[in-house]
């Protein structure tokens, strides 16, 4: 067997597991919830709840209390939106741990902005 085919069949597995385990924290908030977006309030009915999906609040997907706590159902729509929010929050997050110093920007565009101000008066 190459080494190819092994890490093609850990590969299979590990999503064959996670597939597994997003179906049973899913069909347990469909009976936990109404299947209504938390977010826009929209109803879902039928064949149309597939497009409703289960959001974990603080984005751990590996933390699933039996009692929902860490979840909500989001259509589609909304939960791209909820995590596209939160990627644009974290880009702009400076005290993000693992960012380094350069890669903050220390520009000050108003730094001396005082010193200009009072050089201007007094010419």
């Amino acid at each position: 067997m190459s080494s190819d085919d092994s890490v093609n069949r850990i590969v299979s597995e590990a999503m064959r597991l996670r597939e597994q385990k997003e179906k049973g924290y899913r069909a347990r908030a469909l009976k936990l919830f109404p299947p209504i977006c938390a977010y826009c309030g929209r109803e879902f009915e039928g064949g149309r709840v597939r497009e409703l999906t289960v959001h974990h609040k603080d984005h751990n997907h590996d933390n699933n209390p039996a009692d929902g706590s860490n979840w909500e159902l989001l259509c589609v729509y909304c939960h791209e939106n909820q995590h596209a929010r939160q990627d644009v929050a974290d880009a702009y997050d400076k005290e993000k741990p693992g960012r380094s110093a350069d890669e903050r920007s220390d520009y000050r565009p108003f730094a001396n902005l005082g010193e200009l101000l009072k050089s201007k008066k007094s010419k």
